[in-house]
């Protein structure tokens, strides 16, 4: 993403030459950039000459692409377990065995419903997104002041800025008076820029330092003005950047690759079998060819854990309900599950690990060193000196420094519904907010009669005022140097060296520094001028701002470390300003940072090779975050980035989950974001990790259970076939026994709380294999049992001298009775029989729920004719009891040797 300016291609309707360099009316005169549209200050754009550039460039608005919905449906087809579906739907069909064909047809219908109504509810509750530009402006045309919608705005209208706006096009600053700007959306600095008229010398000033400019997304805090539209819609800076996102590729989530990736080798492993059990079924004559395909197909369908795409939908929607509750919105389901593999977090400072409530934290004066408590606007605290609370008298100095910051201020501090605001600049707001905590209610009883407001070219705010007694004095703040210069004047023996590494030292500690001073003027006295100011001041002191970490941050990154996960903090302060405050946060245990310069310096290998060796990346730029989040990714490390203006959006995107601010970020953020925290706390990410974790062993529990079972299912039919004896399980009971899994005992998983130390495991390795060979290994071995206990049983009943059907019957239930016992060896690493064995009692819901189904299907007349299923004795239930018992013996042997085995590697290590 680059800073060029939005109108790199804006004309004037064709009047500007093309040679000239880009930016060039940030050079020119307002009368030049009058003069080339042919437009006066009182007369403005006609409405013929308007309408026509509308016609010509379209409106002033941001195309929003939204996913339609049939492609946001039919995306849930897409992965090969349901190909082969479909395949065996259509074949069964038109083989002629429509119940098979329906019954299949519907399982991939329903799967898709599930996937697609998930992420549709996810995707609504961030739907909202509301347009970045302005509802109206007010314009001069045709020599009158009107309101207009603003997306009929073209280029050289003219345009009034007011406090309270936002700026609904990209401008070219006429006049101002006054005029402050937030920016924080497109720059990331948090303070209001003051802007002005004059032409800038070069014409590749970037965007940041152009202060006779004004942008599209951005809101008027202060003052007033007019501009001249250079850029609306798609050719403004937040346009391009709206574009310039199409160009980055998301990544396929790691949760996704592996169970495509999975699905995948399954599905030709199956294909595979089921090719050269065809041929060898039409080699050995045994079934007509129609019965064959019908086996072929039946042991397909068996085989294929259709259950999957439904089953990681599901749960992972139950990460999405769960994360929304505790304020983080995820836009797409498998977000949830990446949650749990991050392996570095890129956040930003301001408001995110920080409060964004500028605080005074210190407070030196001549007489020494005070310490302020309370945190926040809240006017709640006191001072104190080495601990103990200062009254107000003790230091004359301190208490004129407080009447400064309160009189030489532009903000005001207001209470709403018991929340304490400002309205201006957080700096202005730390000093009312600490005069308050100190006089509470009591305002200073001083008469306005002048000020100079803020300017960058002075850097200072001073007021002239009169007291009760008809005394006119004058009260400043502003920047230490500038304070210091004063304070020399009046008092030639004033130490500024001294001074100047009392603010280095604050500077240090992560506090920004502001100096205050005062001085007594005659009654003659009416008018400040900088002239007056340059005469001299009385020193009064110096306070030390903070953006307090919030409490539970501090608490989170503990959390983070202690789960392996990597924080970097990004942000627009000093290097040395963000060291400090990282190692108040407690980011990590080494604090090394690198600035955005730097990183300019660095070729792509390098940034990868060096990467790592930073956490604080200081006075960055939106190229910066984006290199940032790639030169992670290019180590093969899963990589979140947290945002909230329209210059994070391409590094949003880029990032394996992109995570937006619900607060304070803009709807371009949340837009290219995979997440929103609609709290705006850090905190939050921890309870979403967490979830994510929870989400991923969940999900691998369902497969690990669904992948044996399934695969027994088609084992029974593939030895059948390979023996030429008759089939156990006919494709409807098949067919049941999938159909009936997949509404009940599958989703038992679903309500599993999180294992015990979920938090103080390292991330998976993104080049991980989904499943090990341990699992790969039982996966096998538990098919084969289950599988030889339904043949046995079937063979053992049918010499018995029971009929097929009763034979089939009781085969049946060996395999759902086979999934029940499994089941409660899955579930936990512990030993099955644990105390743990009670901590999901919705398992034992789900498993009473599936006993009743297995007994309709045995008992029940109708069902009986459509499954071929027979009733059954007591007696017979023994069978699936023993087959159950035996699979959860055998799988718990195996589970005891592989703890044995973990805990001796454990010993061994320590």
């Amino acid at each position: 993403m680059t800073k060029g300016s939005a109108s790199d291609s804006t004309d004037y309707g064709g009047e500007i030459e093309k040679s000239k360099p880009p930016h060039a009316f940030i050079t020119q005169t307002t009368d030049q950039l009058l003069a080339q549209d042919h437009i006066s200050l009182d007369q403005g754009l006609t409405s013929e000459k308007a309408q026509e550039r509308l016609e010509q460039d379209g409106p002033n608005s941001l195309v929003q692409k939204k996913q339609s919905k049939w492609v946001r449906f039919f995306k849930q087809f897409n992965n090969s377990i349901t190909y082969i579906l479909i395949v065996a739907a259509v074949a069964t069909f038109i083989l002629r065995e429509y119940s098979d064909s329906i019954v299949i047809g519907l399982v991939v219908i329903v799967n898709a419903l599930i996937g697609y109504f998930q992420e549709s509810k996810a995707s609504d509750a961030i739907d909202n997104i509301k347009q970045m530009l302005q509802v109206s402006a007010t314009v001069i045309r045709d020599g009158k002041r009107d309101d207009i919608e603003a997306e009929n705005l073209v280029v050289g209208d003219l345009v009034f800025l007011e406090a309270g706006d936002n700026v609904p096009a990209d401008l070219r600053i006429l006049t101002a008076d006054n005029l402050k700007i937030q920016e924080s959306s497109l720059t990331g600095e948090t303070d209001s820029v003051l802007k002005n008229d004059e032409p800038l010398t070069d014409p590749k000033t970037p965007l940041g330092d152009r202060l006779n400019m004004a942008y599209a997304s951005t809101a008027v805090t202060n003052g007033s003005g007019l501009g001249i539209v250079t850029a609306t819609g798609a050719n403004s800076e937040i346009g391009k950047i709206n574009a310039s996102m199409e160009s980055v590729k998301t990544k396929t989530t790691p949760l996704m690759q592996e169970i495509n990736g999975l699905g995948k080798y399954i599905s030709y492993a199956i294909v595979a079998v089921a090719v050269l059990l065809a041929i060898y079924g039409l080699i050995t004559r045994v079934y007509s060819v129609s019965a064959l395909m019908v086996a072929v197909i039946t042991m397909v369908v068996g085989s294929l854990p259709e259950g999957l795409p439904a089953s990681t939908s599901v749960v992972l929607a139950m990460g999405v309900q769960k994360m929304t509750k505790q304020n983080a919105i995820v836009k797409t389901l498998p977000a949830v599950e990446t949650l749990g593999s991050v392996d570095v977090i890129n956040t930003d400072k301001t408001g995110t690990l920080t409060k964004n409530e500028m605080t005074i934290d210190t407070l030196i004066t001549q007489n020494g060193r005070y310490e302020v408590t309370g945190t926040g606007y809240t006017p709640t605290g006191h001072i104190t000196m080495n601990g103990q609370p200062i009254s107000v008298g003790h230091d004359e100095d301190l208490d004129r420094l407080m009447v400064a910051g309160h009189e030489a201020n532009d903000t005001r501090l207001i209470e709403e519904d018991g929340k304490w605001e400002i309205n201006g600049e957080p700096t202005d707001g730390a000093f009312l907010t600490l005069y308050h905590k100190v006089f509470e209610k009591n305002e200073p009883d001083l008469v306005e009669i002048d000020k100079i407001p803020f300017d960058s070219e002075y850097r200072y705010i001073a007021k002239l005022d009169e007291d009760s007694d008809g005394q006119r004095v004058i009260l400043v703040k502003g920047s230490p140097d500038k304070i210091f210069t004063m304070a020399k004047q009046a008092d030639s023996s004033f130490d500024i060296p001294d001074w100047t590494n009392r603010v280095s030292q604050l500077a240090r500690d992560g506090e920004r520094v502001v100096a205050l001073g005062y001085r007594k003027v005659s009654n003659d006295v009416h008018e400040l001028t900088p002239e007056i100011m340059a005469e001299g001041v009385h020193f009064l002191g110096i306070a030390g701002i903070i953006d307090p970490p919030r409490e539970e941050t501090i608490v989170a990154l503990k959390e983070m470390r202690e789960a392996g996960i990597k924080v970097k903090m990004i942000t627009g302060d000093h290097p040395e300003t963000a060291s400090a405050i990282a190692k108040k946060l407690g980011l990590d245990g080494n604090i090394a940072a690198i600035t955005g310069a730097e990183i300019d310096e660095l070729s792509d290998e390098k940034l990868k090779e060096v990467i790592q060796d930073y956490n604080v990346f200081a006075r960055t730029t939106p190229m910066n975050k984006l290199r940032i989040v790639e030169a992670y990714q290019a180590n093969g490390l899963v990589t979140a980035m947290t945002g909230d203006g329209v210059n994070d959006a391409p590094a949003l995107k880029k990032a394996d989950i992109g995570i937006a601010m619900g607060i304070k970020g803009t709807d371009v953020a949340k837009e290219a974001a995979d997440m929103v925290l609609a709290d705006d706390n850090f905190a939050t990410l921890t309870t979403a990790i967490k979830e994510g974790r929870h989400v991923y062993d969940n999900i691998k529990k369902t497969i690990r259970f669904l992948l044996p079972t399934s695969f027994a299912e088609g084992l029974i039919v593939l030895i059948s076939i390979m023996f030429q004896q008759e089939l156990p399980l006919v494709p409807t009971q098949l067919l049941w026994i999938n159909m009936v899994s997949a509404v009940t005992i599958q989703f038992a998983f679903l309500f599993e709380p999180a294992e015990e130390g979920i938090m103080k495991r390292m991330p998976r390795k993104s080049n991980q294999s989904f499943l090990n060979r341990k699992d790969v290994w039982q996966i096998v071995y538990v098919a084969i049992l289950i599988a030889g206990l339904g043949i046995g049983a079937f063979n053992w009943l049918t010499m018995q001298g029971f009929s097929s059907t009763v034979a089939s019957t009781v085969t049946l239930n060996v395999i759902v009775f086979g999934k029940i016992f499994y089941l409660f060896n899955i579930r936990t690493p512990k030993p099955a029989l644990s105390k743990d064995v009670l901590r999901n009692k919705m398992a034992f819901v789900i498993i009473g729920i599936l006993l009743i189904l297995q007994a309709g299907i045995t008992y029940l007349p109708f069902m009986q004719e459509i499954f071929s299923t027979a009733s059954l004795d007591a007696s017979l239930w023994i069978i699936p009891v023993i087959a159950g018992i035996i699979v959860l013996i055998v799988t718990e042997i195996d589970k005891a040797f592989g703890l044995r085995h973990r805990l001796h590697l454990a010993t061994s290590r320590n």
